[in-house]
């Protein structure tokens, strides 16, 4: 059920009297240490919100009955510019719902506006030495859980939490929430805040020495912080600033844009990679790392030497400006490919949506030469490499082009990094890695799996059937995941993993993950729905693995929410394998 939040300003309204009387309700059944004279304050502060130099304000969060799901109490100071949330409580039968979420962004949203030094919240400690009653802590690390969940962490090194209110014989944290300030909080400030903190919210409950000894007791400049330790499967992960080598390292080919197809209705364009680019930019994971060229015969290690002596010949051979569809194609390949260039394009293409211009081949190489340069990194130590390119490759086999793809750069990578050790190929794209499957098919040194639409229903069509396992040597090492027409993220990630268990079983080296993007609700090359935060899951659950990834982006065409679902997938997969 959906709620609003809104903020009470006095009690003379009939809906506010009662939104007094719930919050006195909610607090009195969830706040264990209120006593009488605490429920007479609230209502005071409706009639005069100005206490001891601050001044209170009340958040509440109602369904569409008007029914009150939480209040959240804050305080602010004008003298120092500081905010303090006194009380905050949910009806025990309503937790759960994102009302306290919504409540802290409220009051924090105000706190911004205020333009605030921060938000500061006393909280009971969690540490396990102090509480020996096992349901108390878990309740103080749910709480600090969170605060931390939306910025706030504990003040730590001081003598706050064993010196105030110790008439309560319960050690207190004091957490602080930058509100995104860039720099720390000054000792200095932070000392005066805090003894207002203590002289104006318990005072006479700590004396002055009390005070005085927590005051002395702020030595660092600015005031320490504590790292993370509950921060859970969110989309908006926010992590700290890294060192450069525990960074992913980023290889994108600039060059791509030369290859670009104006003609209405096609979707793989230059944009795509401009907005992905755009929100990664916005974190502090990545690394840029420039593209090292490799020589051809990486390529000829995986495709067909006349299928490259044919595609660069027939992108050479075109006028700048014109664009090549396949039109003519062989029932069978043990015919002889026709003499002409472009009516032999039809034999080495699967389809006709696969056009050829002059730049294809050269961008083609510039996505080949991105993903071996990040095969490269994970082989100088690195854990996460990304090679964000274009054109895509995956539906590139042994000897035929098409699904917009031209070479397989996935697949050279893995054979590259096969020299050194066990490979997995993961292919998440929607349409399925029928390149990968191909060139593989009859080898074990390189275990694919593809999680993709069926292909009774999907492009490419002809493979990706569950039954098709590998032969020879290979036999057991290709694992097809076909799913149906429509699935949600939860449903997905039963799926990957399973593949994710098939893949440990194999115990690789190395894993290179074939990024599609076109999973996604509303992409128009596909069916499915992932959200955001699906993209954040599947991210985590990949990163679990630890293994050294290679990620290279495949499909996804919605250019609307390209860029945010990447940045979701790479936090995931960041905090998997980090956290």
């Amino acid at each position: 059920m959906s709620f609003s939040i809104r903020r009470i300003y006095d009690d003379l309204l009939p809906v506010n009297k009662k939104a007094i009387d719930r919050i006195i309700e909610i607090t009195r059944n969830q706040i264990a240490d209120m006593t009488e004279e605490s429920f007479e304050d609230i209502r005071r502060f409706f009639r005069n919100p100005y206490h001891k130099k601050m001044k209170y304000m009340f958040f509440v969060a109602e369904d569409t009955r008007g029914y009150m799901k939480g209040f959240i109490q804050m305080s602010y100071a004008p003298d120092l510019n500081y905010c303090f949330i006194d009380l905050m409580a949910l009806a025990q039968e309503k937790q759960g719902g994102g009302a306290g979420s919504a409540l802290y962004e409220r009051v924090r949203e105000e706190a911004l506006n205020l333009k605030s030094a921060g938000i500061f919240i006393e909280c009971m400690t969690d540490d396990g030495r102090v509480f020996r009653d096992k349901k108390v802590l878990r309740q103080n690390k749910a709480r600090i859980r969170f605060y931390e969940r939306h910025g706030a962490r504990p003040i730590i090194n001081t003598s706050y939490e064993s010196n105030s209110r110790n008439h309560y014989h319960n050690p207190y944290f004091l957490l602080y929430d930058n509100l995104d300030r860039k720099s720390g909080l000054p000792a200095a400030e932070a000392k005066l805040i805090i003894r207002s903190i203590l002289e104006r919210k318990y005072d006479p409950s700590c004396g002055r020495r009390d005070i005085q000894s927590v005051i002395r007791s702020i030595q660092d400049d600015p005031v320490s912080i504590r790292e993370p330790r509950y921060m859970k499967q969110e989309p908006d992960y926010k992590i700290r600033l890294l060192s450069e080598d525990n960074k992913i390292s980023l290889i994108h080919n600039d060059g791509h844009e030369i290859h670009h197809i104006r003609e209405r209705g096609y979707v793989e364009s230059p944009v795509r990679i401009k907005s992905i680019l755009r929100e990664l930019e916005k974190t502090q994971l990545f690394r840029r790392v420039k593209i090292k060229k490799f020589p051809e015969r990486y390529l000829r290690e995986v495709h067909d030497s006349d299928f490259i002596n044919y595609f660069k010949q027939v992108t050479m051979a075109l006028e700048p400006g014109k664009t090549l569809y396949p039109d003519v194609f062989p029932i069978r390949k043990s015919v002889k490919p026709p003499r002409k260039l472009a009516a032999r394009a039809g034999y080495y293409c699967i389809d006709v949506y696969s056009p050829i211009n002059r730049n294809a081949y050269l961008a083609a190489r510039g996505a080949v030469d991105c993903a071996l340069t990040g095969a490269l990194e994970l082989l100088d130590g690195n854990r996460i490499a990304y090679a964000l390119v274009r054109p895509p490759g995956h539906h590139a086999d042994r000897n035929s082009f098409g699904g917009f793809c031209y070479f397989n750069s996935t697949a050279i990578a893995a054979n590259y990094l096969s020299y050194y050790g066990k490979v997995a190929i993961l292919d998440v794209d929607y349409h399925h890695g029928n390149g990968q499957q191909d060139i593989f098919y009859a080898k074990q040194y390189v275990l694919t799996v593809s999680i993709h639409a069926d292909p009774d229903f999907e492009y490419p069509h002809f493979s990706g059937f569950s039954n098709e396992k590998g032969k020879g040597a290979g036999e057991g090492y290709n694992i097809n995941y076909p799913l149906r027409e429509n699935i949600t993220g939860s449903e997905y990630i039963k799926t990957l993993k399973k593949a994710i268990a098939r893949i440990k079983r194999y115990s690789p080296d190395f894993l290179v993950l074939a990024f599609g993007l076109d999973t996604a609700k509303g992409d128009p090359t596909g069916t499915w729905n992932l959200l955001r935060k699906d993209f954040y899951n599947n991210g985590l659950a990949i990163g679990r693995m630890d293994l050294p990834t290679l990620v290279v982006q495949e499909g996804g065409y919605n250019n609307r929410v390209l860029g945010a679902n990447a940045r979701s997938f790479f936090n995931g997969l960041w905090k998997g394998m980090h956290g």
